[in-house]
């Protein structure tokens, strides 16, 4: 049986991965800041990229890992470097990297930076490329306005994404642990706007959420405390969707799992 290590276990996608993992009958070991935020029904460690000391006993004694970084860190390259050198030295032997659609075509992207890391690391690696999580809208960094405000801000324009569900992310991780294929682009069946968003937010909540500007966003950001290298990184992430990075589909989802990837009217109604 495999012995996984999962980092960021404590996240809305660590957590959604180690869910799935447990359940497929996989050995896990959860690599979390604070292991009393953990999932109680696996092992759980203290592992903290900033403190280099906790990483030799995460990695110690497994042989895969599921790596992903912090959300909107751009300082990821130096963080998850160590933690790649560790698990390769330890003996781990496949590598499944949670990166970001698009990235292969910004070399220097933080993520694109890390997948480099891994590819170079001369284990078996694979490297998920997910879109935009439909539950950003749900329990991630719009959710407090859709609450409070009944207001999307983001820095998007009239550009559409092919949003993913965190479960179909996790399912993927399972079949990237079986399969051991080598790059996946992981979407949404549909590419939709943040117009077309919030109208479907709307009609599900049964009130109406609008969606509004990049300024207006950014203004936002700033008064709920977000610090202003993370407003900058912010406002160039979504902006990707004005260029249209963010609007393509992948097919690579049923490839690999043989089922279709989640609606996000599917999502909506059950988050």
């Amino acid at each position: 049986m495999q012995r996984v290590l999962i980092t960021g276990a404590a996240g809305v996608l660590g957590k959604e991965i180690v869910k799935s993992a447990v359940g497929a009958g996989l050995e896990v070991r959860q690599g979390v800041r604070n292991p009393a935020k953990a999932n109680p029904k696996a092992e759980a460690v203290q592992l903290d990229c900033a403190h280099p000391s906790t990483i030799s006993l995460a990695v110690e004694a497994m042989s895969a890992m599921v790596l992903m970084a912090p959300p909107l860190e751009a300082n990821a390259p130096a963080l998850l470097g160590p933690v790649i050198t560790a698990a390769t030295a330890a003996g781990v032997q496949h590598v499944v990297l949670i990166s970001a659609f698009g990235v292969n075509h910004q070399e220097q992207a933080p993520m694109r930076i890390v997948e480099h890391l891994v590819i170079d690391a001369g284990v078996s690696y694979t490297i998920l490329r997910p879109n935009f999580f439909m539950e950003n809208f749900s329990e991630g960094f719009l959710a407090s306005t859709i609450r409070e405000q009944n207001a999307i801000y983001l820095a998007a324009g009239d550009g559409k994404t092919s949003f993913i569900s965190l479960e179909d992310i996790a399912a993927a991780v399972w079949a990237a642990l079986q399969q051991r294929f080598a790059a996946i682009g992981l979407t949404g069946p549909a590419a939709l706007d943040h117009s077309e968003v919030a109208k479907i937010i709307s009609e599900v909540s049964g009130r109406t959420v609008e969606f509004l500007t990049e300024q207006q966003m950014l203004a936002g950001a700033r008064s709920q405390g977000m610090p202003e290298p993370i407003v900058a990184y912010l406002g160039c992430s979504t902006s990707s969707c004005v260029l249209g990075t963010p609007r393509g589909i992948s097919g690579d989802f049923e490839t690999i799992t043989g089922r279709k990837p989640i609606t996000f009217e599917a999502f909506a109604r059950s988050a």
